[in-house]
């Protein structure tokens, strides 16, 4: 973006001193596991850690909200190892992991948590690492497998792995798995696992998918969700004063001043939706509407080239924005004042999120300053007002998206996972690794976001090679989507 904001270093989530109610002795934990933490240095528990870990104790299964770096790990290790018996050496815990490399974390991290129980065996299985050195392994035997989902099948379907005696499934960075396309996998291994377990989620977005997955695998589930407090400077919030003649416009004088790589345009109806959109594209914007006369495929489709970062604005109204949870958005405009102040303060705290910086830029003409003032109320302070003259383009150049995504025909029904189009464009087509985003598989099509510079050259290796041993059609999805 074009302007930065200022961080406060010192704003953080945990308070300086941490009351006793935050202390691990309170927890029913053998003293050998207290003792450990103590040598290990967890001097209090974090806030996940203290609103979860007592409930995932005593048996129940929990979805957890909490982003990263919060302390979840220890808060599931430490409740699947409460239940393990190391004298059966069989899988009794399973977690699943979005990647190789946050997999490899848990597993160290688990080890270390394990010390005070003797010869708990850890074992990781991932993609990516040769598959006979795991077989070998599993043959010797574990307490706890830690794995990533498409590996994690390949055992099962080789019969090296079973999962009959699993006490406690977890799932890590849950969004984030279905993110890179991971729920069929996902629903696979979790009916390997007996149905009398604890199911334990955790999750930094409670996206639609993740509602889907807790009805078919969690048991009356409690739900812990930590409410992230936005720094003072974390969000920064302007008003523009327009005619109702100037509004679209406006919109488009916004985004060539701040450069936003994501925004979410709010409207108040579908109309100005369609009308908002159609300004932005004749101006050169990648833009998509969000409304309720979209068809589901349609929906999706749009939401799937938001989220991939392959359109820069999004236009939606309220209703079929609810749910919505997109990570690394910058900027939120609201095109129209909402009646509602509680709306106002839920569509701008879309962004500003895990630390991150934002801006929420606000349209208003005379006629909507009543719902102005009504939100000054909700929100606790004046309105910072700056004049339409001001916004200046910050370059010449057009806001592109960084990545453009490619529909391939060809989904579930073909058996395709995300890891045979990730090894196709790696292994076979020469491409590196973050050159391409994330990867969506639908029962008859799968999208994967790739970098704008390699899209035509991604388009004409796929078109020329396999995926799974086939040949298959590719193309631009804003192509079908335009039509």
């Amino acid at each position: 973006m074009s302007q930065d904001l200022s961080r406060d270093p010192s704003a953080g989530d945990t308070p300086a001193a941490a009351p006793a109610a935050l202390s691990f002795s309170r927890l029913p934990l053998a003293p050998a596991t207290l003792a450990n933490l103590q040598q290990l240095g967890y001097e209090e528990m974090t806030p996940i850690q203290a609103a979860s870990l007592p409930l995932a104790l005593a048996g129940h299964d929990l979805i957890a909200q909490a982003k990263t770096g919060s302390g979840k790990t220890a808060a599931f290790s430490l409740a699947l190892l409460s239940r393990l018996d190391a004298r059966r050496l069989s899988p009794q815990a399973l977690v699943l992991c979005p990647t190789r490399e946050l997999a490899e974390q848990v597993t160290q991290e688990i080890r270390r948590l394990a010390r005070a129980q003797e010869n708990v065996k850890v074992l990781a299985l991932c993609g990516g690492a040769p598959i006979r050195p795991q077989v070998a392994s599993l043959e010797h035997g574990a307490h706890i497998v830690v794995g990533t989902p498409g590996r994690l099948l390949d055992h099962i379907e080789r019969g090296s792995l079973a999962l009959d005696t699993i006490g406690t499934l977890v799932l890590d960075e849950a969004d984030r798995m279905l993110d890179m396309g991971f729920f069929e996998d996902i629903v696979a291994v979790a009916r390997q696992c007996p149905k009398e377990r604890q199911t334990l989620l955790f999750s930094a977005t409670y996206p639609e998918g993740i509602e889907k997955l807790s009805r078919q695998f969690l048991r009356e589930p409690k739900q812990v969700k930590l409410v992230e407090r936005h720094a003072p400077l974390t969000i920064r919030q302007r008003w523009y004063e327009v005619r109702e003649e100037e509004r679209l416009h406006a919109v488009s004088l916004l985004l060539k001043a701040y450069r936003p790589a994501s925004t979410i345009a709010f409207c108040n109806t579908k109309q100005q939706c369609r009308d908002l959109v159609d300004v932005l594209s004749a101006q050169g914007f990648a833009a998509l509407a969000l409304h309720g006369d979209l068809e589901q495929r349609e929906r999706d489709q749009v939401l799937i080239q938001f989220a991939n970062r392959s359109c820069s604005v999004l236009v939606a109204t309220d209703v079929a924005a609810r749910g919505l949870d997109i990570a690394q958005l910058e900027a939120v405009i609201n095109v129209d004042v909402t009646p509602e102040p509680d709306v106002h303060v839920h569509r701008i705290g879309r962004t500003g999120r895990a630390g991150e910086e934002g801006w929420a830029l606000n349209l208003a003409s005379l006629d909507e300053m009543g719902r102005v003032g009504a939100i000054e109320q909700v929100q606790g302070r004046e309105s910072e007002w700056h004049p339409l003259s001001e916004l200046k383009a910050a370059s010449d150049e057009p806001l592109l998206p960084p990545m453009v995504t490619l529909q391939i025909l060809g989904g579930r029904k073909e058996k395709i996972r995300p890891g045979d189009v990730l090894g196709a464009l790696t292994k076979d087509a020469g491409f590196a690794g973050a050159q391409i985003g994330k990867i969506n598989v639908t029962d008859f099509h799968t999208y994967v976001a790739v970098e704008r510079g390699i899209a035509k050259d991604v388009v004409r290796k796929l078109s020329a090679g396999t995926v799974k041993g086939k040949r298959v059609k590719v193309r631009f999805l804003d192509e079908v989507t335009q039509r």
